[in-house]
């Protein structure tokens, strides 16, 4: 009796799984979901388990190969919000997904959805929550089953493919974090088309939607996502409130749909203008901003990168870092022409910031300046030399700190990392270390911070 409820369990278990790769045949918006190689090893895999005359080789190496491309693709999430492996796979795929349902949503919103679609994406997500249900235990049950009689060397073969990524070390509440829990635990996938489309509407779709940063690479390789950016928040860059609040009332203007401007940010070195730039990025990322790195070498790709970022649903930040050129240097004609503007609208969800540390951003000679018999039309090149800083239509300037603010700044940093000295010794210390450094600024508070905190942790080893 026990063996024949075995058997009519196991049989349950095939038509269902049998029943779902039916269906899968009628995804739609969705159908790309597994056009890579985990979603290949995943449905061979189960192809295999409900054949009429399963082969046990061809299943033990289609299990190790599922396995190991659902391990490879855990490596590629900054989290691991679920468990099961394969559930976070396709969780994290249906998010990333780039289909006609989602592009729609990104370019205009949620109101111009039309209803058969979301119908159709209603279908097409509960097919998608059919394989979700087929856990990782499952899985490895049905895998045993069919491998066990012929090859019992394997029966303690594998273990579930659980906890192959890296979890977090504490909660996070991210959009993204938050979504997938509402997902694991929906019972009836048909009702996610609203938080979808809701998430999609800011944060976008596709493989580069959830880096908060990415970097241009030229023509050629386009946009790369950038997997760790530099986690630098603002609470962090000390001493440069003013400059900080300005810098956030137009990034939340640019947020909010509103009128905002393009910004450039002006001082010496080390004052902290790209950290606050970063910072940005990493503060209003659940809102949607995201940083788009372009070298001063690519600017001509300007264009290129533009028509790549309209219609998507984040607000982009083209972030140029210490933006200057020299006299044969023409790239600066491209930037310009991006500013003011030509007969093609810039999308509205672009702005420029860049940064800078002197504010005639093209180099200027004094035979710019008048030898008529060099140029005739002299005046109009010193001007256009000096036209691309009035483009910007917020300036920001990162004066160098004086002694005072130099050495808060340094407390500040201190108070921050939990440094259990008096004031009036870090005080002194700070005096010392810019004593023996060039310059006075925000990196060099840092810096020393940083050697204060190493000397008294290697003296607690």
């Amino acid at each position: 009796m026990h063996e024949n409820g075995r058997v009519r369990s196991v049989t349950a278990v095939d038509e269902r799984i049998q029943t779902t790769l039916h269906a899968v045949h009628g995804l739609t918006l969705l159908r790309g979901i597994f056009d890579d190689p985990v979603g290949d090893a995943v449905l061979h895999l189960l192809n295999l388990l409900v054949t009429s005359e399963p082969e046990a080789t061809k299943i033990a190496r289609a299990y190790s190969q599922a396995f190991n491309e659902l391990a490879m693709a855990a490596q590629n999430e900054e989290m691991a919000v679920l468990s099961d492996a394969w559930q976070m796979y396709l969780v994290s795929r249906l998010l990333d997904h780039d289909n006609p349902w989602s592009r729609l949503v990104e370019r205009y919103g949620m109101t111009r959805v039309p209803a058969v679609l979301r119908q159709q994406a209603e279908r097409d997500l509960r097919v998608l929550q059919s394989l979700f249900q087929i856990t990782a235990e499952t899985f490895l049950r049905q895998v045993q089953e069919k491998v066990s009689a012929s090859l019992p060397v394997l029966q303690d073969a594998w273990v579930p493919w659980r906890n192959l990524g890296i979890g977090a070390e504490t909660g996070g509440d991210s959009p993204r974090i938050v979504l997938m829990q509402h997902i694991e635990e929906c019972d009836d996938w048909a009702t996610l088309v609203e938080p979808l489309e809701r998430y999609w509407a800011r944060h976008g779709a596709g493989s580069l939607a959830r880096y908060r940063v990415l970097r241009w690479l030229g023509a050629n390789e386009g946009l790369q996502g950038i997997a760790h950016p530099d986690p630098i928040q603002l609470a962090s860059l000390i001493g440069y409130g003013r400059e900080q609040e300005r810098l956030k009332a137009n990034t939340e203007r640019f947020l909010a749909g509103l009128p905002a401007h393009d910004t450039l940010l002006y001082g010496p070195p080390g004052t902290g203008k790209s950290s606050t730039v970063k910072a940005l990025v990493n503060a209003y990322a659940d809102q949607g901003l995201r940083l788009v790195e372009v070298r001063k070498e690519y600017l001509g790709d300007l264009p290129q990168i533009v028509s790549q970022l309209r219609d998507r649903a984040p607000r982009f930040l083209l972030f140029i870092d210490d933006l200057s050129f020299e006299e044969h240097e023409i790239e600066y004609k491209v930037l310009k022409m991006l500013l003011e503007g030509t007969a093609e609208a810039r999308p509205a969800n672009v702005l420029v910031y860049a940064t800078t540390n002197r504010m005639n951003l093209v180099r200027e000679y004094f035979t710019d300046r008048g030898k008529p018999t060099e140029d005739v039309n002299w005046r109009d090149t010193m001007e256009e030399k000096q036209s691309l800083a009035h483009r910007f239509g917020l300036r920001v300037t990162f004066m160098s700190p004086d002694q005072e603010r130099y050495l808060n700044i340094a407390l500040g940093l201190a108070r921050q990392r939990g440094i259990a000295l008096s004031e009036e010794t870090v005080r002194e210390r700070a005096l010392q270390w810019e004593r023996q450094h060039i310059g006075r600024s925000g990196r060099v508070a840092r810096q020393f911070v940083d050697e204060l905190e190493a000397e008294l942790k290697r003296e607690h080893v």
